[in-house]
C-alpha cells in the first residue's frame, strides 16, 4: 500500500534563478531544522548537457508522536530509543537538463525506512523563453511525495515476544500492535506520514520563495550573509564558504 501527496505551483522567477535557489535553500528561516548539507558527487555530461548532483542533508527530525503512541520502541530501532527527537539523513539527487530547461530532483529518507519510506520527486520546468533569456519568464514546479510502510512485514520477521528488558508500556503496545493486520499497520503509518507531508510542503515552498526574494533584492551576497547570520544565531549549519563556485560546509 502506498499513499501520494501531489502539488503544483509556479515561481515568478526564471529557471536559472530557481535552480540556483534550490542549491542555496538551506538554511532559511522556514527550514532551521536542517543542520548540514554536503555534496557527495557532482558531474556534468557534456553530450546531454546535464548537471548531476548528489547531496546529503542532515536534519533535526522526529518520529510523529502518533507513531510513538502506537508502536513499541523495540520495533523502532535505536534512533528512537531515547525519545522522538533525533537527527535524520536525507539523500538528494538532482539533474538539470540545460537543453530543455528542466530540473528533476529526488529526496528520500535514509533513517526509519523500516517504519516509513518517504520519497519526494520534483520537476522544475522553464516557461517562456529558453533558459529564461526573457527576465519575465516563470518556472513551473510539480511535486509528488510517495509514502510507503513495510512495518507489518518487518514485524513478521521479528520475535513475537517482547524483549526481556522491555517496560510494561512497551509490552502493552506490542500486544496491541500484534492484534493488527499488516494492511492496517501500513495504512495507519502511511496516513500519519501523509498528514505530516501536507503540513511540511508549504514551509518548503515558502523557504524557496524567501531565498528567491533575497537573490532578487540583494543577489548572491545577500543570501550568503543571511546564512552567516543564521549560523551566528544557532539556526544555520556549521561554517559556510564559497569554494570552486559551489556552496559547501567546512
Amino acid at each position: 500500500m502506498v499513499k501520494f501527496y501531489t502539488q503544483s505551483y509556479t515561481y515568478d522567477y526564471p529557471f536559472p534563478t530557481v535552480t540556483l535557489a534550490y542549491f542555496l535553500r538551506y538554511p532559511n528561516p522556514f527550514s532551521t531544522h536542517v543542520l548540514s548539507t554536503d555534496v557527495i558527487s557532482r558531474s556534468f555530461d557534456a553530450e546531454s548537457q546535464t548537471l548531476h548532483t548528489t547531496r546529503l542533508h542532515l536534519k533535526r527530525s522526529k518520529l510523529p508522536t502518533a507513531v510513538l503512541n502506537i508502536l513499541p520502541r523495540s520495533l523502532l530501532g535505536t534512533s528512537a530509543s531515547s525519545g522522538n527527537d533525533s537527527q535524520a539523513y536525507i539523500l538528494e539527487h538532482s539533474a538539470i537538463d540545460l537543453r530543455t530547461g528542466t530540473m528533476r530532483t529526488e529526496n528520500r529518507n535514509l533513517d526509519w525506512t523500516g517504519v516509513l519510506s518517504v520519497v519526494e520527486r520534483q520537476t522544475y520546468t522553464a516557461s517562456g523563453a529558453p533558459l529564461a533569456s526573457d527576465p519575465e519568464s516563470h518556472t513551473a514546479v510539480s511535486t509528488t511525495v510517495t509514502l510507503s510502510s513495510r512495518l507489518g512485514q518487518r514485524f513478521k520477521r521479528r520475535p513475537t515476544a517482547a524483549a526481556p528488558d522491555a517496560d510494561e508500556d512497551s509490552a502493552s503496545k506490542l500486544g496491541f500492535f500484534k492484534s493488527w493486520s499488516q494492511a492496517s499497520i501500513q495504512r495507519s503509518i502511511e496516513a500519519i506520514g501523509l498528514k505530516r507531508a501536507s503540513k511540511s510542503q508549504p514551509n518548503a515552498k515558502e523557504g524557496m520563495k524567501h531565498v528567491l526574494e533575497r537573490l532578487r533584492s540583494g543577489g548572491l551576497g545577500a543570501v550568503l550573509e543571511e546564512m552567516r547570520r543564521l549560523q551566528r544565531e544557532g539556526q544555520g549549519f556549521g561554517f559556510i564558504c564559497w569554494s570552486h563556485g559551489w556552496l559547501r560546509r567546512v
